[in-house]
């Protein structure tokens, strides 16, 4: 990629983005994660390329789908995402979906990187750096840990917006008239369904606590389901919930309130 030089009004969009980058965390769920962080985190994009209050809802709204990845990160993607919704500002035809589809399918590896580096990495150096002091009770132990975690996390925050923010111009300039547009937005569904597949596995657990005894022996149902389907349970209770919110139309708050009384009824009848 070719050095750019930036104007006045894209260096001030780049500080925005990094500052409320910072953001990302403050309301962090279980319902969907980092979405609330990652959706304000958009606004400098969103309030600069969509003049309507109607636009710029429905962007905002767009964003709110699950997120979750590693915070040093999350400014690459909110480039790439911010450069796609400046083109979907300037394009009626451009298919919004693929903005959310391309952010899922980077969550993950980026997610993944990022913990190794920083969380596996990085972190350890600086507390090799600053614990030697510290015992010493020397103020330049927690002074020294801070730097050495934070001077590369920040370059990387600010740097990674800028990045991606210039890489996601640069394909859609590339591939506008083309139909490789199509192909990566067709391969990051597969990606964010894959990603969205594995957590549920991860995240859901179920397990039944049925048995018979036959004469002296045990037969433990959950055994032979791992045997022939492995996370049978986990799949059908989330396919569960996916058919109540999509066919039946229920909020999440009557999710919840489903699954705590499926988990405290199984739990009373030793049935999970």
């Amino acid at each position: 990629m070719s050095k750019k030089n930036y104007t006045k009004e894209e260096k001030k969009f780049f500080r925005e983005m990094f500052w409320y980058s910072f953001l990302l965390e403050n309301s962090y769920n279980y319902e969907r994660q980092q979405a609330l962080g990652y959706s304000l985190g958009m606004w400098p994009a969103i309030k600069r390329f969509y003049d309507t209050k109607k636009d710029r809802a429905a962007a905002l709204t767009r964003h709110m789908q699950i997120f979750n990845t590693t915070p040093h990160l999350v400014t690459t993607i909110t480039g790439i995402s911010s450069a796609m919704e400046k083109e979907a500002s300037q394009n009626e035809d451009f298919q919004v979906d693929t903005i959310n589809n391309i952010k899922v399918s980077l969550m993950g590896p980026l997610a993944g990187m990022g913990d190794s580096f920083f969380w596996g990495t990085l972190r350890i150096i600086a507390a090799a750096v600053g614990l030697p002091l510290a015992q010493q009770g020397n103020i330049l132990g927690p002074i020294l840990f801070l730097l050495v975690f934070n001077v590369p996390h920040i370059l990387m925050r600010y740097y990674g917006g800028v990045f991606g923010y210039s890489l996601g111009t640069s394909i859609l300039t590339d591939i506008s008239e083309s139909n490789v547009f199509h192909k990566i937005s067709k391969a990051a569904t597969i990606v964010g369904l894959m990603v969205i597949g594995a957590m549920s596995a991860q995240m859901v657990k179920l397990e039944t606590k049925i048995s018979f005894n036959f004469d002296e022996t045990v037969f433990k149902l959950q055994d032979y389901i791992d045997q022939i389907f492995p996370l049978m349970l986990p799949l059908a209770y989330t396919l569960f919930m996916y058919w109540l919110l999509k066919s039946k139309k229920k909020n999440s708050m009557f999710l919840l309130g489903v699954t705590i009384a499926f988990g405290l009824i199984g739990s009373i009848i030793s049935l999970f």
